[in-house]
């Protein structure tokens, strides 16, 4: 069932890469939504990460949803191996490769959910003619890459144009980069609903001390929520 309520989904990438199984279970137990994982292939990102046998063997202990962010290209060859890894949500950059239709039909042939993703020098309409092919349109309010980086304040109007270009369609707006209780509330009112943090959320806590996570989900959360209801 589709709904606008916001979502707190933290990126793993901040987690402690020898815990995954606990940092994810810390995650959930303490309140947040989504379970965000960056894929980056040092190639179209400076930076590696994982690939789809770590996100096989995380499927296992994520009991929300598992949404896959994949900052590589190609991008194409790739899909089916992280669909079947268990991703409920796989989204592709526009910037990946010359034919996003043709990815996105991909990743629908699937069975999954699908996003399109747009990366801060990306205009909106960029995705114009796809918006009927996805579930999701993610933002992304720093240059993907690395983790902890300052929010790019274009991304605020951006995300305004493309949630007045969406209209009635069931397609969340998800915004990635620099997102903490300060800038949460500005993508909020512009109509995002789908917020991921990395060190926002992992920062000063830990899978012993989880209660840590629980406050800065709540923190970001509760912030959110006030600018939907001022708006």
């Amino acid at each position: 069932m589709f709904d606008r309520s916001i979502k707190i989904a933290p990126s793993i990438l901040s987690a402690d890469f020898a815990d995954f199984g606990r940092e994810i279970q810390a995650i959930e137990t303490q309140g947040c939504d989504w379970v965000h994982v960056d894929v980056m292939d040092g190639h179209f990102v400076p930076n590696l990460t994982f690939g789809p046998p770590l996100v096989k063997a995380i499927r296992k202990h994520v009991t929300t949803f598992m949404d896959v962010h994949l900052m590589i290209a190609p991008v194409d060859p790739f899909i089916e191996a992280f669909a079947e890894a268990g991703a409920d949500l796989i989204s592709a950059h526009v910037e990946a490769g010359p034919h996003i239709h043709r990815t996105l039909q991909a990743i629908r042939a699937q069975g999954v959910k699908s996003g399109v993703v747009l990366n801060p020098g990306t205009p909106a309409e960029a995705i114009a003619d796809v918006l009927d092919m996805v579930d999701l349109v993610l933002v992304m309010t720093v240059n993907p890459g690395f983790g902890g980086q300052k929010f790019i304040q274009s991304g605020v109007e951006k995300t305004r144009k493309i949630r007045q270009m969406i209209g009635d369609r069931p397609i969340h707006i998800q915004i990635d980069g620099g997102i903490t209780p300060e800038t949460a509330p500005l993508v909020v009112e512009a109509g995002a609903d789908c917020l991921v943090a990395g060190s926002a959320v992992f920062k000063g806590g830990s899978v012993e001390n989880p209660s840590v996570y629980g406050e800065n989900i709540r923190a970001i959360r509760s912030a959110a929520e006030a600018a939907r209801q001022a708006a």
